[in-house]
């Protein structure tokens, strides 16, 4: 439990840093610490420190192993489970968000507050990327060090895989620079190994590529079409050319008609997306159709996408092969029984298209273990802050039972960047034949827990 460090500390801490201290009521505070998931909105720290540079990590750390409080670090601040926020001390990383790129090595440098907008600023000109999350605010620290996917992975890998050194400040303060060959464990680790375990990341450089155009598609159909909707683009990406990502997803919210739904892109022509499409366009006739040669960085923006506002859950699974016919028509029907919350963005599931170059890379060359899987499955379900025990309650249920009715269809992994606060088995649902190695690297770089949460390494 954090300790309550008096006036006098927060003083001193807020001397010591060329940043900014922030505590409860003062300006800028909530910007600073509110959780984006509101599930956890009644959690507010003792104090913000906003840092400016790598010393002031440095100094904040130090401080807080003096006076006895936890701490968290803060970049994009999206986690599902609030672990971006505590109730000791928050290392704010958002002012630390400069991105710099190379057009002739393809490297591609960002501090560690830096999100997905400051990334596509600074690549955008050198016409190159690696593989990035699909939402503008999504923090890169923590996309990178759970793994990070986006729609490119199938071809680029995941954001991980594009790693080529980061320099964080461990729990002792010290200032390490890592890549394959100097701290090799630790570099390991933080491609795939979660944020928050191993120290603060304070900088990380990339190896990116050439883009290329593409063609981006959206096709919505009625809940009538859903089984074969399903059925038959499960089978096109079995069978695509690793150039051709997917989301397929059925959405209900606010007590209205099940929507179905493939949005992606593909790098190459739309004439031959069309071609790849066709057998599902010829079983199901969509409802909306939108399929287009873009620029890369317009299918990004095509695919872009922000999480639920307000409060959510999200359950997710491993899939290796398609769903049979039986797994979809449950989960059909149980988001069919969706209940009623005061959040319009409601619930559903999702599966996005892995596979690729995610797989080419063995389970234990990174952290990231989960290299054999052909679909991630996401569930989830939302509610509003001041909806109801009771239908918080009923959301939860219904995820839960969702999660347990699929079972028999997908594997025990987990996704660790989609972090999951009621999973009971995370340590092998997250990491599994990795785990013993990253709790080892964890008791050697922070044998005191400095960096503890509910689902650290280690705990």
């Amino acid at each position: 439990m954090s300790r309550s460090p008096s006036d006098t500390d927060w003083r001193r801490l807020g001397h010591a840093v060329a940043g900014r201290v922030r505590r409860p009521g003062e300006a800028g505070f909530r910007e600073a610490s509110v959780p984006f998931n509101k599930r956890f909105a009644g959690v507010t720290p003792a104090g913000v420190v906003s840092v400016k540079n790598a010393a002031d990590v440095r100094i904040a750390i130090e401080w807080a192993r003096e006076t006895g409080v936890d701490v968290v670090a803060r970049s994009g601040g999206h986690s599902y489970a609030g672990h971006s926020v505590n109730t000791g001390l928050v290392i704010d990383l958002s002012a630390m968000n400069t991105v710099s790129a190379n057009g002739s090595t393809g490297l591609v440098t960002a501090e560690g507050g830096a999100r997905m907008a400051d990334v596509h600023a600074a690549i955008q000109p050198h016409e190159m990327a690696f593989a990035l999350g699909n939402g503008a605010s999504v923090g890169l620290s923590g996309l990178t060090l759970g793994g990070g996917c986006g729609a490119t992975s199938r071809v680029l890998g995941l954001t991980a895989d594009a790693l080529v050194a980061t320099t964080m400040v461990t729990a002792d303060g010290r200032l390490l620079h890592c890549d394959a060959t100097t701290n090799a464990d630790l570099f390991w680790a933080c491609r795939g190994g979660g944020g928050g375990n191993f120290g603060i990341n304070v900088s990380f450089t990339y190896q990116a590529t050439p883009v290329t155009g593409c063609a981006s598609y959206l096709l919505l159909w009625d809940r009538a079409d859903a089984p074969k909707v399903f059925s038959v683009l499960q089978e096109i990406v079995r069978q695509a050319p690793d150039e051709l990502a997917t989301r397929i997803g059925v959405s209900s919210a606010g007590g209205s008609a099940l929507v179905v739904s493939a949005i992606g892109q593909y790098l190459g022509p739309a004439k031959e997306l069309r071609e790849l499409l066709d057998p599902v366009l010829s079983v199901a006739k969509p409802i909306r159709m939108d399929i287009a040669d873009r620029t890369y960085w317009q299918a990004q923006d095509d695919m872009r996408h922000e999480t639920a506002e307000g409060a959510f859950a999200v359950r997710t699974n491993i899939v290796t092969r398609p769903l049979p016919d039986e797994a979809i028509a449950t989960l059909l029907s149980s988001i069919d029984r969706l209940p009623a919350s005061g959040n319009p963005d409601g619930g559903g599931a999702a599966l996005f298209s892995w596979g690729g170059a995610i797989n080419r890379m063995g389970a234990t060359e990174t952290a990231f273990a989960h290299r054999n899987a052909m679909f991630l499955l996401s569930m989830d379900t939302s509610w509003a802050e001041n909806d109801e025990p009771a239908v918080v309650d009923a959301n939860l249920r219904w995820l839960a039972e969702l999660g347990n009715e699929m079972s028999p269809y997908v594997t025990d992994g987990a996704f660790q960047n989609f972090i999951d606060p009621d999973l009971a088995d995370w340590r092998t649902a997250y990491y599994g034949v990795n785990y013993p190695r990253l709790k080892e690297i964890k008791k050697r770089v922070d044998p005191d827990g400095v960096f503890t949460f509910a689902q650290s390494i280690g705990s």
